[in-house]
């Protein structure tokens, strides 16, 4: 279950006994699937970029989805396909805020 305040989940491609996901490309694979939805909708070529609200990652060498919570109220069949994923597949879910990189100093 995912707290109301949460605003992201991060699946991680680890399963609870700590175990490495695998196909190697899962992430992108669950984010390209995901890709129609998100703001405004689908528009023509939004299966060529990620949504916003579904985006793969690597964070300390594991390979995650970000899923922020605006999908769940934007297409809740969406949020439940990924959740359901995670479920299905005994995948870490964690909540949790991915913060921009600092600027770099010159």
């Amino acid at each position: 279950m995912v707290s109301p305040t949460a605003k992201q989940v991060f699946i991680q491609g680890i399963t609870q006994n700590g175990r490495t996901f695998r196909p190697s490309d899962w992430a992108e694979r669950l984010a390209g699937v995901m890709s129609p939805f998100r703001p405004g909708g689908a528009q023509p070529g939004s299966h060529l970029s990620y949504s916003p609200w579904c985006v793969p990652n690597t964070i300390n060498g594991v390979k995650c989805v970000v899923v922020h919570v605006d999908l769940r109220e934007a297409e809740p069949m969406a949020w439940d396909f990924c959740m359901n994923f995670a479920r299905d597949n005994d995948l870490q879910v964690a909540e949790a805020c991915l913060l921009p990189d600092p600027p770099r100093s010159s």
